[in-house]
């Protein structure tokens, strides 16, 4: 398994994905899973995979040889799709070919062979507007809008409150970063599927460029922010009132309470 999550704010989109592979407890791995294609002043474009790996990596290798899509006699890429709209047909369509090819008898899935698989697409391309994209693994998709700026795919659910209740289309973008390794921490501290190094990249709106960079675990910033992020948590929940329904009388001694039945 693994986490991956793009954030589409008034200023740039952040894309941020771990490294963490398993097969079990005692096999697991880092492949990269955030991939990034760019040709400068034309277009930048980050895709992001979780789920089954040889479904993503054989998509992803069928994308860059070029595919065909029903409506077209051309081959298409992600460097010659004029839109990232056709640039997330393109994804999706691979995606759903790898998997349709692995359900045809003979099938390994007879023995138990799970192809869920899905990707977040992100970018600009010269002349369109920014967008994020999540495809899934039959190949439709859907588009990220301002009213919740942000798609996740993989282990999602202990990095999802943090995103749900701090960022907004208007948060600065070095501030959604900054809430994506959060959220990224929480993830890492609970579930042993999501782990460093984490891949990262920032893309300013309108400028057709990025800036990538690795997150490895010892990496000071990050583990300072985990840090302060634990210390707030304490603080704000011992500032928290005590519930008033609640009647304990802590000075009293302590009484146990023995097993009935």
């Amino acid at each position: 398994m693994t986490y991956c999550v793009g954030m589409l704010v008034d200023d740039g989109l952040a894309m941020i994905a771990d490294t963490r592979t398993n097969a079990g407890v005692d096999n697991i791995s880092s492949y990269r899973k955030l991939h990034i294609y760019k040709s400068p002043g034309e277009r930048i474009l980050a895709v992001a995979t979780a789920g089954n790996l040889s479904v993503t990596q054989t998509a992803l290798a069928m994308v860059a040889a070029g595919v065909k899509l029903p409506d077209s006699a051309e081959l298409e890429t992600l460097q010659t799709a004029p839109t990232l709209f056709r640039a997330a047909q393109l994804l999706g369509h691979a995606m759903a070919s790898v998997r349709a090819s692995i359900n045809t008898p003979p099938t390994p899935t007879a023995d138990g062979l799970n192809v869920t698989a899905s990707m977040l697409l992100g970018g600009q391309i010269a002349g369109g507007k920014m967008g994020l994209y999540l495809i899934y693994g039959q190949g439709n998709f859907i588009e990220c809008g301002p009213d919740t700026p942000y798609l996740q795919i993989g282990e999602l659910k202990y990095g999802k409150p943090i995103l749900d209740r701090a960022l907004h289309s208007s948060t600065s973008l070095s501030e959604a970063v900054k809430l994506g390794l959060i959220s990224f921490d929480s993830t890492i501290r609970s579930n042993i599927a999501v782990g460093p190094p984490l891949d990262l990249i920032v893309m300013p709106r309108d400028q057709l460029t990025g800036t990538a960079r690795r997150i490895e675990a010892d990496d000071p910033y990050f583990r300072d922010l985990g840090r302060r992020w634990s210390e707030a948590l304490a603080a704000a929940h011992r500032a928290m009132p005590d519930p008033t329904w609640l009647d304990i009388d802590t000075s009293a001694p302590q009484r146990s309470i023995s097993a009935v039945g």
